[in-house]
């Protein structure tokens, strides 16, 4: 186990129910959100796990989502004036992104995945190093009779993720056929689970709510089944991502930075009476944003990372949020924040400093490759 230390006290890192599955599989296990998770396995690493999600099956531990029960009476309309997107576009069964918002400014708290069960019963997927702060919240605006449970240690949720995703739950006698963003309850081996049409991937996945308890038995069974999935870590898990577009909590969205600035409008009930933060986003929409989420492909064998600055000519006009390279594409792209001054339309060649040296990239809009999410 890996261990912080700070100055108050010593702070063991969590561990997921999983850890020794992943220690026998020689995962490289690295610190994230509060958690010791697995960064990359033995036997090919990050490329071969993007590869086997783009074009088989593959599985992620994501144990370190956070799990956050709302229920009570009145529990899905109190959720729904907290977080940003409209719960009553959907129905029971179906499951929602949307942001935590600050109230007075608009930036993002975390992002979520809402499952709604019922009037009065809501489950939610937070990011793990926000889990807390999304509780306490919640918490603080709740009414008398609805109640917020934090159940973070209390669930595994795997990520069975790729074309043949569909192929190997089946095979073990789960349900595959609903739609994407709904869930169903379900058994595997004598296990009760929950199967959500859900990932970060871009690929036909689903997403397993699985008792903590019983991790080891619903992963063996995945890996035990035909077609053969590949065991996956954040690493490729990040790739994948970035090549959707897929925002990253803290560096494509965060405090500082709005869905309306992250292109992330399209996750906000605009219509709605009531939502935290709905006052300084409405303002931010109708003048427009100062910067913007765009997306960048190198033009020659640039990666750009986070944090590294984007020129047009010799002026700043952005910076980096998240970049990688693609093994899909085979070249370096990027997500990054680009002022909405000078209007600079898709196809213009900026360039990004990397260590002191101005590379070229175009702008580009994500996704970096065909989804086939749906």
């Amino acid at each position: 186990m890996t261990d912080v230390t700070t100055d108050a006290a010593e702070t063991r890192l969590r561990r997921s129910p999983l850890a020794e599955r992943h220690s026998v599989l020689g995962a490289k296990f690295a610190p994230f959100g509060g958690w010791e998770m697995p960064l990359e396995y033995a036997g090919g690493g990050v490329l071969r796990e993007h590869t086997a999600v783009r074009t088989e099956v593959g599985v992620f531990d994501v144990s370190h989502l956070g799990k956050v029960r709302v229920t009570g009476p009145g529990a899905a309309a109190f959720v729904n004036a907290c977080l940003s997107n409209d719960l009553g576009r959907i129905g029971p069964g179906r499951a929602q992104y949307t942001l935590c918002c600050d109230e007075a400014t608009g930036g993002v708290v975390d992002d979520i995945i809402a499952y709604l069960y019922a009037d009065d019963h809501v489950f939610l997927i937070p990011n793990a190093a926000n889990t807390a702060e999304v509780v306490r919240r919640l918490r603080a605006a709740a009414p008398e009779q609805v109640t917020v449970t934090d159940e973070h240690e209390a669930y595994t949720v795997l990520a069975v993720q790729g074309p043949r995703s569909a192929a190997l739950l089946a095979g073990l006698g789960l349900p595959t056929d609903h739609g994407y963003m709904s869930f169903s309850p379900a058994t595997l081996d004598g296990v009760a689970l929950t199967v959500c049409r859900t990932g970060y991937t871009g690929e036909l996945g689903f997403e397993l709510v699985v008792p903590a308890a019983d991790a080891v038995t619903v992963w063996d069974a995945l890996f035990a089944a035909e077609p053969a999935p590949r065991a996956c870590g954040l690493a490729a898990r990040d790739t994948l991502r970035t090549e959707m577009g897929y925002p990253l909590h803290g560096q494509d969205l965060s405090l500082q930075i709005s869905p309306v600035q992250a292109r992330s409008g399209w996750a906000v009930g605009w219509d709605k009476p009531a939502f935290w933060g709905r006052d300084a986003l409405l303002a931010e929409k109708i003048a427009g944003p100062a910067r913007t989420l765009r997306g960048l492909e190198a033009v020659d064998r640039a990666i750009p990372r986070p944090g590294m600055a984007v020129f047009h000519g010799d002026t700043r006009v952005g910076t980096v949020t998240s970049g990688t390279f693609s093994p899909t594409r085979k070249q370096g792209i990027a997500l990054a924040l680009v002022d909405t001054a000078p209007a600079l339309p898709d196809g213009t060649e900026l360039h990004v400093d990397v260590r002191g040296r101005r590379l070229p990239v175009r702008l580009t809009r994500p996704p970096f490759v065909d989804p086939s999410v749906k």
